[in-house]
């Protein structure tokens, strides 16, 4: 395996280990909600399943790729 090659792989493995750190950053920062808050946001809100879908962006991509 030439160097270019070896520098690439760790380049790439190295952004996947920061991804999936990102994404647990992430999840540790959202604060758990109760089911009373979920009512109450629910109610205030509605339910996602009702919300006009031309209304939103997929971020998927963005999200996944850092921008």
């Amino acid at each position: 395996m030439d160097t270019q090659v070896f520098k690439e792989l760790i380049k790439e493995s190295i952004r996947e280990v920061l991804r999936e750190e990102r994404l647990t950053l992430c999840q540790i920062l959202l604060p758990d909600v109760s089911k009373k808050e979920l009512q109450e946001i629910e109610q205030k809100f509605g339910s996602p399943s009702n919300y006009n879908k031309e209304e939103f962006i997929n971020m998927t991509d963005w999200v996944k790729h850092g921008g």
